[in-house]
Parts: structure tokens; sequence; C-alpha cells
């Protein structure tokens, strides 16, 4: 899928002194999050990010930026800035520094830990920048200053970038949790310094921001959990990011608290726990983890998994379970805590794995009907408080489809910052800051890269679409031989179809309208194999259509002697 703008043409060249924009995913989408920064022809990158697939993208298991535009200069590249760990920001690090190996990758701690190991899977090991709130750090012509700010992952940070073209604030993934669980603020007296030197552009996520007021604490998650242990009277299964480790340390701290012993199951998990543990940002008691292997060991009431799965990934432990596809079997009287939000999109896949632990008798508590999860992302309270503190001379909207992104806009509006100053753009469209004012200038191609297994970028829309008509309609192959002199039918033809819902007997109507066709081209001199599939695909689609008012993929064969 790709962006087209008509109405924009390439971008002119940048003005001495001005700043370059170029969103290469994350408009109009949660998720792919990259952004290009251009200053005296050096090139800056926040977040690396990557969109997973839906429905209508069979068979793709990634969807990466669009590295086009920085293909021809990632020389020019000084670093990549990685506000925060999660996998729509840093999932795509590993294809980038296949283009690079040798890119600096900027970020605090623990967010440097997760990608470092992720890379290893990779067998990478990248060039590492770490950062932490209150420090600032030149790379080229940009200086950085990094502020601390919450979310669903420890460690996230905001990133101010300062040229002679201005300053622009990129708040990354936030919010405003008054009582976070590692006691972390985001800094709003920062925001506040930074307002009152002049922020010339803000760039600020969108994700919540049709959601009225301020999110709820973190911490009044955990008497909930606490009353899921109390009532609990066999294993508790607890599904959530494998990122989360804030949620992590309460299900901890109530297993601890409950006498459970708890195991770690799937490998992104297990890896993440492992490397926050390590450095210091999950607290994990003595003896409370066992390996997963020898969970069953264990009497059901003194267990509690904790895996990966909330949003019905089709391929994680709990969809797995639920389909009865995993050695851990889920049984009458089971628990499972589904500790997450809900992504867009996910519904239909969610709600099968809940009625599928359902099912096999286990109790399944989820955000529906219990307090069990709380957003990560700033509501529109505190999105205004943001733009109040900042004063932003312009303002961007990121990290939002284009609903969340229109209501960000309209909050700006609000807080005084001009119409004509808020810009609303798209993946590929480019904004440059100069002589102070943020403007739309151009636009850059700026498509979907599909992983496909191995394959990077091998599959295409219109394969996409072949894909969508096999698993919708199925497909008829015909089977003939002709003549390659005269064109003329001498084998054939033969008809299979599989998933079309056609009777196999049924083509035997459609047989002689395909050889009245194929005479009739050869009587007109057509002898052309590829014309010939033409004229038979025509004839069979169009059959199938006015007769069972269906279209599969028509795959006409011809075999030339």
């Amino acid at each position: 899928m790709s962006h087209p703008h008509p109405e924009l043409g390439p971008p002119p060249a940048l003005p001495k002194d001005g700043l370059r924009i170029v969103a290469l995913g994350g408009l109009g989408e949660i998720g792919r999050n990259m952004a290009v920064f251009e200053f005296d022809g050096r090139l800056l990158i926040v977040d690396c990010g990557v969109l997973f697939p839906d429905p209508e993208q069979p068979g793709v298991d990634l969807i990466l930026p669009d590295f086009d535009y920085i293909r021809d200069r990632l020389d020019d590249v000084v670093a990549c800035v990685l506000t925060h760990a999660h996998e729509d920001h840093i999932g795509a690090v590993p294809y980038l520094l296949r283009e690079r190996p040798d890119i600096p990758l900027v970020g605090s701690r623990l967010t440097l830990g997760l990608v470092e190991s992720k890379l290893a899977e990779h067998r990478m090991k990248p060039v590492r920048v770490e950062v932490a709130e209150g420090q600032r750090d030149r790379f080229g012509p940009f200086d950085l200053e990094f502020f601390a700010v919450n979310h669903s992952i420890p460690d996230a940070l905001a990133v101010a970038i300062r040229t002679p073209a201005g300053l622009v604030l990129h708040t990354g993934d936030f919010k405003m949790d008054q009582l976070p669980m590692d006691g972390r603020l985001t800094d709003l007296a920062g925001f506040a310094r930074l307002g009152a030197e002049g922020v010339d552009l803000l760039m600020s996520d969108s994700t919540n921001a049709e959601v009225p007021g301020f999110v709820t604490f973190e911490r009044d998650i955990a008497p909930v959990i606490d009353e899921v242990f109390r009532a609990a009277s066999k294993r508790i299964i607890v599904a959530c990011f494998a990122s989360h480790v804030h949620r992590v340390q309460q299900v901890l701290d109530a297993a601890e608290a409950h006498g459970r012993k708890v195991a770690f199951i799937g490998r992104s998990m297990v890896r993440n726990m492992g490397v926050a543990r390590d450095l210091g940002y999950l607290r994990v008691p003595a003896g409370l983890l066992v390996d997963s292997r020898e969970i069953e060991e264990w009497p059901p009431e003194e267990v509690v998994l904790i895996c990966t799965g909330s949003q019905g990934e089709p391929m994680a432990a709990l969809s797995r379970m639920a389909n009865r596809d995993h050695p851990i079997r889920v049984t009458e009287g089971d628990t499972v805590l589904l500790a997450s939000s809900l992504v867009p999109g996910n519904e239909t896949a969610v709600n099968k794995v809940i009625n599928g632990l359902t099912r096999w008798g286990a109790k399944v508590v989820h955000k529906g009907n219990a307090l069990v999860h709380v957003s990560g992302h700033a509501a529109a309270g505190e999105l205004l408080y943001v733009l109040n503190l900042t004063r932003p001379s312009n303002f961007m909207p990121i990290h939002g489809e284009w609903r969340h992104m229109r209501a960000h806009a309209k909050l700006a509006a609000l807080t005084g910052v001009p119409e004509e100053n808020i810009v609303i753009a798209e993946d590929g469209v480019v904004v440059d800051l100069v002589d102070g004012r943020a403007r739309i200038t151009g636009a850059v191609p700026c498509g979907y890269v599909y992983v496909d297994g191995t394959s990077v970028g091998d599959v295409t829309d219109v394969a996409l679409k072949d894909r969508r008509i096999l698993g919708d309609e199925g497909f008829v192959s015909i089977v003939i031989a002709i003549d390659s002199t005269t064109g003329k039918l001498l084998g054939g033809p033969e008809i299979h179809a599989r998933g079309s819902g056609i009777a196999v007997e049924a083509f035997d109507e459609i047989i002689p309208q395909i050889e009245q066709a194929l005479e009739e081209a050869a009587a007109n001199a057509v002898t052309d194999s590829q014309q010939i599939r033409r004229v038979v695909k025509r004839t069979v689609g169009r059959w199938v259509n006015e007769t069972f008012r269906r279209r599969p993929m028509i795959i006409p064969v011809v075999i030339e002697v």
C-alpha cells in the first residue's frame, strides 16, 4: 500500500537554515513509527518500528517503513534515536541496520538492552549510545536533549531537537501518570522550560486524543489483580505484552503475596523479562520463578503462567492454548487474565481466543469486565496540559490514525495555536520548518514494505490482492494443449477447481463454450499463447460470474505443441 499525493510534487531544495521532517510511518496508522529530520545535509532518525498486518494482508509477518527515501543517503545519517522499546518503535531496526550496520542507536538503558537482545537474534552488534533524561548531546548539527516520560514500558524518553532552524519537541509515546510504578514522572517542568525557551514545533503522541480527561493510574490495577488471585482456585494464566515490565511486576508481586510460583511462557516474554531483570527494572524475589518445563510438577493452585498473546496473535502462546495446540492445557477452573488493552483491529481475534478459553472451562478476566489495564497514552486532558506548557508556535500531531490526529489538532487550536500553523501530514509528506513556520512543501514516495518469511519487499499489493481472492473465492485452472502454428485446440480443456465451491461436474457446461471460443480465435489467426490465455480466462470468468455470482481466480495453462 502506498500513499500517493498527486496534488503534491517532489519537495524543493531545502532552504539554508531550514529543517525538513519526513515521516516514513506512524502518521494515519497505529505503528511503523519513523521520522527523518534533515538539516544542513545531515539526517537524524527518530524511531524505526513495525506495523502488524491485518486480515487484508494474508501471509504477511510484518510491515516496515519504506527506506527508499534515505537509501541513497545512509552515510548522511548521524544517529537513530529510539524513544522506547515497543515493537512499533524499534521493530524495524534490524532491517535498517542491514542497510548500514554502524548507524549509532541512541536510547535509554532499558531500550538499548531490549534492542540489543533483539539484534542478537539477527546476529548483529549495534553501535549503541546510552542516554538518560536530563542529558544533552550533539549528533552532527542536531543538539538533542532528553526528557523522562512515563509510558507502558519503563525508561521512555521525549527528545528536544535544536538546530538553527528552531527547537522541535518530539514527545514519543507518553502519558502523565502522577503515581507511576517506578516513581519516574513525565518531566513537565522540563517541558515548561522548553516552552519558556520557545518551542517552534511540537510533535506529540495522538493515540488517545479522542479520549477525554486523564488516564487511570497504573497503581489502581494492583488491587484488581490481587482480587483475581484471591478468587482463583486453580492455575492463573496472565497474558500481556512481552515489554510491559510494570504489569509483569504487579503480577509477580501478587504471586509472591499469594504463595504462587511463576513461569514465563514464550520466547519474547522470557527474553525481555530476562533483560529487564538483569538491568534492575524488574524485581524478582528469590525462588519465585520456575522453569516452564517444570510447571506441571506444581499443584495448580500454586501456579501462575505469564505469556504473550493478549492480542489474539495466532502463533502466540495464549491462542495456541485456546486451540489446544500448546503443551499447557487450559482446564476447568483455570483463570485467564488478559492484562492489556485491545489494539484496534484485533477485536475479532481476541474474542475468538476468549471464546476458545471459555469453552475449556476457564474464567477469562479482561478489560471488558474488570480494570485490568490502563492505557500508556495521554488522554485529551493530558495533551492539553502539554500544549499549554510548551506553547508551540507550530504543531504537528503524530502517532495515530486520521481521527486521532484530527482530534489532537482541534485541541491544539483550542490552546491558541493558529490554524495555519497546525500541520496534519501523513506518511511521505514533507514538512519544512523555515523562518519559524512549518509548512507542507511536497511529498516523496512512501509505501508499505512487507516482510513475508525471509523475503523483504518482494510481496506487492498485486500479490496480496491475489492472496485475498484465493482465500475468499478459490481458483479454477483450465489446462489446454494447442498447435503452436495454427492455434487450434489439440487437447483438453481439463478443468480443476479448489476452494471455489463449484462442483466438478458443473464445469461440463462450460467446456463447449471454451472450445467454441478457441475455434473462433484460431479462425482469426490468434496463435499467441498469451492471447489464448486471455480468451480462456474471459470465457470461464464470465460464465462463473453469471452462473454462480462468484469470482474465483481463473488460471489458464496453455501447452504449445
